[in-house]
């Protein structure tokens, strides 16, 4: 059994099989010339997106003029960012960093993937509760209190954090029960289903089915439940007669129809294809615009574009001054 650059440790099975134990992350060895660009640029976009999320949950959490659905949604979307982008950087510039194999063990593989796949399709539900949020908030303004009760708000972030941990559960689970004992060397930087699927010795077909599945509810039904959404809400906002409330009302969800562009915009073209479609090339660069690029970006884009944002982080810098 052979790895990138060499054997790699694994356990007997039967049928002459040996159990990969260790995988190799390709991650951009075949491109040694960027790994020193790739560092600083990784390292940059993991420390933005640390300090801005985390500077958005502290603003939500202390700035009593934040405590609404729509910043209690951006406080759980903060939170799934740092899961997400937290379960892959770290492993990634070790990678970069080192100039030996990057290895992870089996056990932290399926880790890391279930985190993964926790964070990323919770991302997608929160996204499609946001831009229910933002419906009410523009098609029915009278009600939008009555509607968007903290219950309510607190129940449906609860059903994406569980229905998300269970999504990545099963995920999990039965990759776990795959053979894997051929080549360990995973062509990606981190655990990722497609090219898990490739190295299995053992039928994928349940997992197949089942990424099938989870592709057409979390990217496909999501994201047309995002646009019947947005298709009322600018049908809203074009029946509004000055152009002074048109502006306002498109203010409110501008920042959210940003990310949502982005965030869609780069899991359909990394994922959205067969298995036996994959290019890792092609999975490599828009993976790194969903957990590292959108997790930095979306502090900024919700911050700069918000006035609420910005005036609550500017009370804290000035608390924090005194």
């Amino acid at each position: 059994m052979e790895s990138g650059l060499g054997a790699s440790p694994g356990r007997a099975l039967g049928h002459n099989w040996t159990q990969v134990e260790v995988f190799v992350l390709q991650g951009f060895s075949e491109h040694p010339e960027l790994r020193l660009p790739l560092l600083g640029c990784f390292l940059a976009l993991y420390t933005l997106a640390l300090a801005g999320n985390a500077v958005i949950i502290v603003l939500i959490s202390c700035s009593a003029s934040l405590h609404s659905p729509m910043y209690f949604f951006l406080f759980n979307l903060a939170s799934m960012d740092v899961i997400c982008t937290s379960s892959v950087l770290p492993k990634t510039l070790v990678g970069l960093v080192s100039e030996t194999e990057n290895t992870i063990s089996f056990q932290g593989c399926m880790a890391q993937l279930f985190f993964l796949a926790w964070s990323a399709s919770a991302d997608l539900l929160l996204l499609t509760v946001m831009a229910y949020d933002r419906y009410v908030a523009i098609c029915h303004p009278l009600h939008y209190s009555s509607i968007m009760s903290p219950q309510l708000c607190g129940v449906m972030a609860a059903a994406v954090w569980t229905i998300c941990a269970i999504n990545a559960s099963v995920h999990t689970g039965l990759m776990a029960r795959l053979i894997f004992c051929g080549s360990n060397l995973i062509t990606h930087f981190f655990c990722e289903i497609p090219p898990l699927l490739l190295l299995s010795c053992s039928s994928t077909f349940i997992n197949s089915i089942m990424t099938v599945l989870a592709d057409a509810f979390y990217g496909v039904i999501n994201f047309m439940l995002t646009l019947g959404s947005y298709g009322f809400i600018i049908a809203s906002i074009l029946r509004i007669r000055s152009a002074e409330g048109k502006r306002r009302a498109f203010s409110t969800c501008s920042s959210h129809l940003l990310v949502v562009s982005f965030y869609y915009s780069a899991v359909f073209c990394a994922y959205i294809s067969p298995a036996s479609s994959y290019d890792s090339d092609r999975s490599k660069v828009f993976s790194v615009m969903y957990t590292m690029v959108g997790p930095a970006l979306n502090p900024l884009i919700y911050s700069l574009r918000n006035a609420e944002v910005k005036q609550a982080l500017r009370r804290l810098l000035n608390l924090c001054r005194r």
